[in-house]
């Protein structure tokens, strides 16, 4: 454990989940909470599904795939061949024992329990004790425009694999979102000592939690400092759309930029040795850098980028 350390990491997808994992082993449930994005949560065969949640839960309680990045692991298929039989729709895969999850979930929501109470008590039943706040309790949902049509996120990623051109992004709902209550009162009963944007696609992970009222101003003021690593190593995402999205959107596809799309509020920049050579044009945005190994292929990887993410923050609030 690393002491006095109080620290909000911010994530979405399976890159967020892999550093949220190092941190996880670093620090106490009292050091660290999470906040994740909402933005794919979608309802599907009638179940309320929030896929950035649940892999974050399954990656913190030891039961992911680590194959696919996705899902559980030791996972069964005979709902999906089932449903398949009786012509359903397939193209969206729930797992035998992830089912379980969407169910009790959606029947938790429908008592009336916020998203919120219902992830903490999923969370908890699945020996979690780090807090994890979905970004907020209303409904904002990511959807993306592309050549052709404007597509919900889960059509696009899941449904048509990515394949579409990317023109850009709408948040619906974000004009009526409020900040996590359950955030705001851990903000309150201590300061963090250290924000961290996990590398989560920009676009389509942490943008959707940009967009809830008060989030980037939030960030904006915060007094502790603000980090991000990137998802790009060499002008490639780990795993995702990401660089995909930037070619079509005009976006050079470089940890630089990423590093600017968040320059507004941003106090350091966690980048792979592979792109040091962004670091120097990085700073002069005012952005200090951390060059180390930002693969995470093993445990000990997300751990080693966690202490360096670490260390990256407390030389900054000692400055």
């Amino acid at each position: 454990m690393i002491d006095n350390a109080r620290i909000l990491a911010i994530t979405g997808g399976v890159g967020g989940a892999k550093l949220s994992l190092g941190l996880a082993q670093l620090l106490s449930a009292e050091q660290l909470a999470f906040l994740v994005n909402t933005g794919d949560d979608f309802n599907h065969l009638g179940l309320h599904i929030s896929p950035d949640i649940d892999t974050l839960v399954y990656t913190l309680s030891g039961k992911a795939n680590l194959e696919t990045g996705w899902g559980r692991r030791n996972e069964g298929w005979e709902f999906m061949a089932a449903l398949r039989e009786l012509g359903g729709e397939d193209w969206f895969s729930l797992g035998d024992k992830d089912l379980a999850m969407h169910i009790e979930r959606t029947r938790l929501l429908a008592e009336g329990n916020s998203l919120t109470d219902v992830t903490t008590r999923l969370a908890t039943a699945s020996g979690i004790s780090h807090p994890i706040f979905p970004m907020c309790d209303d409904s904002l949902r990511t959807r993306v425009r592309t050549a052709d049509a404007t597509l919900d996120f889960q059509t696009y990623f899941v449904r048509e694999r990515c394949a579409p051109v990317v023109t850009g992004f709408d948040f619906d709902g974000a004009a009526n979102t409020k900040m996590n209550p359950k955030l705001v009162a851990w903000l309150r009963e201590a300061p963090p000592t250290g924000i961290i944007l996990c590398p989560s696609n920009p676009f389509v992970s942490i943008d959707p939690i940009l967009q809830v009222n008060g989030m980037r101003d939030f960030l904006a003021g915060s007094d502790a400092p603000v980090i991000a690593v990137s998802p790009v190593v060499g002008g490639d995402a780990i795993k995702g759309p990401t660089v995909k999205m930037m070619q079509e959107l005009g976006i050079p596809n470089t940890a630089q930029s990423v590093a600017s799309h968040y320059a507004d509020f941003l106090d350091g920049f966690v980048l792979d040795l592979e792109d040091k050579q962004h670091a120097e044009s990085i700073q002069k945005k005012d952005i200090a850098t951390v060059v180390t190994q930002t693969v995470m292929r093993t445990l000990d990887d997300r751990v080693a980028l966690a202490r360096d993410c670490l260390k990256c923050v407390q030389q900054l609030s000692s400055r």
